[in-house]
């Protein structure tokens, strides 16, 4: 079963990087797609169904807390696994993105293990950093 993606993240270089590093986990990929921040993202939910987002929280016009509250009061997305990609991580905003329904995090700069690891995680699937 190939795995369909959506990067969330105003860093361009970031967003390659993730791509990267998500195609590196030894998991069959579909479709990556990226979006430049939430707004963005929503957009592309329109017409796209990802397996996992991977998202930063700090961007400009929409944030990653915004679009996961956006998610939540969806029926159709709020069962879409979010991983928070962050160089943020102070216990109140993890407090804070616990309660918003992340089901992981990652701590920027990341590492293809720290990926294949949330990627196992969320999706079941048997996956390895190559």
């Amino acid at each position: 079963m190939a795995y369909n993606i959506l990067i969330v993240d105003d860093s361009g270089i970031t967003r390659t990087v993730m791509e990267r590093t998500v195609r590196m986990c030894g998991v069959e990929i579909g479709e990556v797609r990226q979006a430049v921040n939430g707004k963005d993202a929503l957009q592309v939910l329109s017409d796209y169904w990802p397996d996992i987002i991977f998202c930063d929280i700090n961007m400009p016009v929409m944030d990653g807390l915004t679009l996961i509250n956006e998610l939540q009061k969806s029926e159709e997305w709020k069962d879409l696994p979010v991983v928070i990609v962050s160089t943020e991580g102070s216990e109140t905003r993890m407090e804070e993105l616990r309660r918003s329904g992340i089901q992981g995090y990652i701590r920027k700069p990341f590492t293809p293990e720290e990926v294949a690891a949330a990627m196992q995680t969320l999706l079941g699937a048997h996956v390895h950093a190559k």
